[in-house]
């Protein structure tokens, strides 16, 4: 019998959601930033680059965290994706067809694309998150006959994005690990024979947790990413643009959530500490003569990043003077950091 949840408990998963729309909303207007300042072709590239990085650290380990690495690999690979997004909260589709291909299908409405957002996003874009993760599990698993064939892609205006994966009976060459057939539609989906996690390691308060982190490592993964990509100056302003305009955008939204409101320097000094600990960021504020200073004492979303870069920061700074005039108008939020870029960060409001 499981222990009922009680008020506090609901009110923290309220704060963890609230946290995790932010960074979700964050990582598709980054998107949309570069497809905007930048166009096309590299937005494509960084999307490509994020997911490919993100692959690369979380397939492997996932599988076994899940206890499906034992699995026939295109079974394997299907089922990371229907389980992990779950977790994330990401409406996707299981189908096993054979041990040797297997089903995935995000149908609509899309996670990524939130809302109007889908409109910008251009399928060469799409394309890129294929390539850059589903298209490199085969060689992931050591396995170079496994691909993925994509039948739809819901940014060309299809019904979802969707596809199989597929052991060949031959290697595939690189340019055949990702392939498209759009004269196929996916097997209808059965709830019934879907994979469920085991419910004794994936309590309640961990699937919580882990739905808010999921939005966060997008953020984790993209800072550097666009760093290394666009390089210092010109990430940082796009990292910055792109945090002002989101968090003007959702103050409201998050500061219900945080049980706070609009208003001054003191209003918003207190959202930014709520906020913190939502994200299990320990602060400290002081305050003198109506302004006030809060010491981050970790951050633990950029957290052994290892090509961690003074530029990262400019996710925070210009999220939260989006957020700051949100608030309330002509609240200055100013950030003094330590030595590369990382903790502690002072935030000065007034």
């Amino acid at each position: 019998m499981t222990a009922a949840t009680s008020p506090a408990q609901e009110a923290q998963w309220r704060r963890w959601r609230a946290v995790a729309d932010l960074y979700h909303a964050y990582f598709t207007g980054l998107i949309l930033t570069v497809v905007t300042r930048r166009g096309t072709a590299d937005a494509a590239e960084f999307v490509f680059r994020v997911f490919r990085r993100q692959q690369q650290e979380r397939f492997l380990p996932g599988l076994a965290k899940l206890g499906i690495d034992h699995l026939p690999p295109a079974v394997a690979a299907a089922q990371y994706h229907y389980l992990s997004n779950w977790i994330g909260g990401v409406h996707v589709e299981y189908m096993y067809e054979s041990d040797a291909k297997a089903w995935i299908r995000y149908p609509p409405p899309r996670w990524i694309w939130k809302g109007t957002a889908i409109c910008g996003v251009p399928g060469e874009v799409s394309r890129a998150m294929l390539r850059g993760w589903h298209a490199n599990n085969g060689a992931a698993l050591g396995d170079l006959r496994l691909g993925f064939v994509c039948t739809k892609q819901s940014v060309d205006g299809q019904d979802g994005l969707e596809g199989y994966y597929h052991q060949y009976d031959h290697a595939l060459d690189l340019d055949q690990r990702l392939v498209f057939a759009r004269h196929l539609e996916a097997p209808l989906f059965d709830p019934k024979t879907a994979p469920a996690l085991p419910v004794d390691s994936w309590p309640k308060p961990r699937l919580e947790k882990a739905y808010r982190n999921y939005a966060m490592e997008y953020v984790r993964t993209a800072a550097p990413v666009m760093v290394q990509l666009f390089g210092p100056e010109d990430a940082g302003h796009l990292l910055h643009l792109t945090g002002r305009l989101i968090g003007m955008q959702y103050f409201d939204e998050v500061a219900q959530a945080l049980s706070c409101g609009r208003g001054g320097a003191r209003e918003f000094a207190a959202f930014l500490r709520a906020l913190f600990e939502a994200q299990d960021d320990g602060a400290d504020v002081a305050e003198s003569e109506g302004a006030f200073e809060i010491a981050q004492r970790s951050w633990k979303l950029m957290d052994d990043v290892p090509d961690h870069h003074p530029a990262c920061a400019s996710v925070l700074e210009g999220l939260f003077r989006g957020l700051a005039a949100g608030c309330g108008r002509h609240i200055g939020v100013n950030l003094r950091a330590a030595k590369g870029g990382r903790p502690p960060l002072v935030w000065s409001i007034g």
